[in-house]
C-alpha cells in the first residue's frame, strides 16, 4: 500500500524510516498560525490532521501521514526559534522549568481517519547564560520546538523526561503510529 509522510521533517523523515516500510515525502501546504483561543495540544492536532489532509486530497489511493508538534510553557505554545536570539530566549525561559511537547500524528486514507497524542513532559535543569549560548552555538536547534535535539546534545539541558513514546520528543510517537499503521493492514513486527 502506498504510504506518504506529509512532512518535510528530516527528523520524522529519519523516525519513520525505522519502521522499514517504504514511503514518500510530500510538502504540506498548512497554515501553522495557532487559533486565538486555541491550546496547544489542540493546535498540534489540528495541524497534524490538517497536513495528512492536504496530501490526502491529491493522492486518494495512498495513506498519508501527517504529524505535529506543539511544545508549551504553560498554556503558551513556543514555535521553532528559527534564530540564535530566539533559541536562547527560549532556552533562558523554559531554564528550570516543566515543559510539554504535544506531539499528535494522524493517517488519513479517504474517509478512515486514525488519531493520536503523545504528551511528554520536559523539565529542565536550571542553566545559565554561557551554557545555554553553548548549546546553541554547538547544536544550531534553530529548526526544533523547544529549541534544543533531546536525541543530541540537549539531552544535557535536561533534569528528567517523563514520556510513553521517546520518538514523540523528536516528532513522531512512532509506537502510536505503528499501532494505527497496523490497523490500516500493514505489516510490522
Amino acid at each position: 500500500m502506498p504510504l506518504i509522510l506529509a512532512s518535510t521533517s528530516r527528523y520524522r523523515r529519519e523516525l519513520l524510516e525505522r519502521l522499514r516500510l517504504p514511503f514518500h515525502v510530500a510538502r504540506p501546504d498548512v497554515d501553522e498560525c495557532q487559533l486565538a483561543e486555541e491550546t496547544p495540544p489542540a493546535l498540534a492536532q489540528r495541524l497534524a490532521r490538517a497536513k495528512a489532509l492536504a496530501i490526502a486530497s491529491q493522492h486518494p489511493e495512498s495513506w498519508i501521514i501527517g504529524s505535529d508538534q506543539v511544545a508549551a510553557l504553560e498554556s503558551q505554545a513556543l514555535g521553532k526559534p528559527g534564530t540564535r536570539e530566539n533559541a536562547v530566549s527560549q532556552l533562558s525561559a523554559m531554564s528550570g522549568r516543566e515543559i510539554r511537547f504535544h506531539t499528535a500524528v494522524c493517517l488519513v486514507r479517504g474517509e478512515a481517519v486514525l488519531e493520536a497524542m503523545d504528551t511528554t513532559l520536559v523539565r529542565f535543569r536550571t542553566l545559565d547564560t554561557d551554557e545555554i549560548a553553548r548549546y546553541v552555538d554547538a547544536e544550531q536547534p534553530l529548526d526544533c520546538a523547544g529549541s534544543f535535539k533531546s536525541e543530541g546534545l540537549g539531552i544535557a539541558l535536561f533534569e528528567h523526561i517523563e514520556s510513553r513514546d521517546p520518538t514523540a520528543l523528536v516528532g513522531l510517537p512512532l509506537i502510536a503510529l505503528s499501532k494505527m499503521l497496523r490497523e490500516a493492514g500493514f505489516s510490522l513486527p
